[in-house]
């Protein structure tokens, strides 16, 4: 592998777009963030960092935080022709700073890969859970009792985001929460969005997107104040309908398997978990 001479870090522009794109179709070190975004989609916003030589692109680094105060790797890539832990070592370095400034507070990653994963380790990012996947066949019906659907529950259209993302914010720990933008971008990419109100005011929600053979329960949230009603249930149960009303062949969800209350909700609504699973490691900048 040929090496080359050390190289300083600078804020990607729009004129690397196709150098980018090239990077990331073409490279073996390629870490993707399992997002709403494409990576290229996060041009203009720090962290977006990149190393060149001889005009052609090395290595970058995206991880700009949304929501605020968290930051999750959205790109981490390497051409064959550098070490990736060089390159990795010296694009980190400069995000820290940036994040830094930022008032980030935490960063993340979900490595699908190995070499990736021993790259977070030596830069201490703390492997501290796993993000699982769950899968529910229409087979699994009859639905248990108590699992039908409200009369308050309705599609989700742009008008609801505002009280969607406060709900979001409401239910889930900085980590796991979403951006407006983030809630926007997943409602436009849906295949099922729905909601439950509660003398008109948005309490819990739910948001699946498309899968080969079905859909996939990408986000359910129901504001603390409103949890043990069963709204949630109820949710689930009318996603599982139009899996069924559909002719779909599955439903699939991801949690985290230190997230009992999700876990003992699924459980409940017939999923099943799988062997699939992938790591979170966390860096807290504080």
């Amino acid at each position: 592998m040929a090496v080359p001479a050390v190289l300083s870090p600078r804020s990607a522009i729009e004129e690397d777009r196709s150098r980018l794109a090239n990077l990331l179709h073409f490279e073996t070190h390629v870490h993707r963030h399992l997002d709403w975004r494409r990576p290229l989609d996060w041009l203009g916003q720090d962290p977006y960092l990149v190393l060149e030589t001889g005009g052609r692109l090395m290595a970058a680094l995206v991880c700009p935080p949304d929501p605020p105060g968290v930051s999750w790797i959205r790109l981490f890539a390497a051409t064959s022709r550098f070490d990736p832990n060089e390159a990795w070592e010296a694009l980190w370095r400069q995000a820290l700073s940036q994040l830094r400034a930022l008032s980030v507070l935490h960063a993340a990653a979900i490595p699908l890969q190995d070499w990736f994963r021993r790259i977070l380790a030596a830069s201490l990012f703390t492997h501290t859970h796993n993000v699982i996947v769950l899968v529910w066949k229409p087979a699994a019906l009859p639905l248990p009792v108590g699992a039908g659907v409200t009369s308050n529950l309705r599609l989700m259209t742009e008008d609801d985001i505002a009280a969607v993302v406060e709900v979001d914010r409401e239910s889930f720990a900085p980590l796991w929460q979403n951006s407006r933008e983030a809630v926007s971008l997943a409602l436009k990419q849906a295949g099922l969005a729905t909601l439950i109100e509660d003398n008109g005011r948005i309490v819990a929600f739910q948001i699946s997107t498309r899968a080969s053979r079905g859909l996939h329960l990408a986000r359910l949230a129901t504001h603390p104040n409103y949890q043990g009603r069963g709204l949630a249930s109820s949710l689930v149960r009318h996603v599982q309908q139009q899996v069924l009303d559909r002719n779909e062949t599955l439903l699939t969800v991801n949690t985290q398997d230190n997230n009992a209350p999700s876990l003992a909700l699924y459980t409940k609504m017939g999923f099943n978990r799988t062997t699939e699973q992938f790591p979170v490691f966390q860096f807290d900048l504080n």
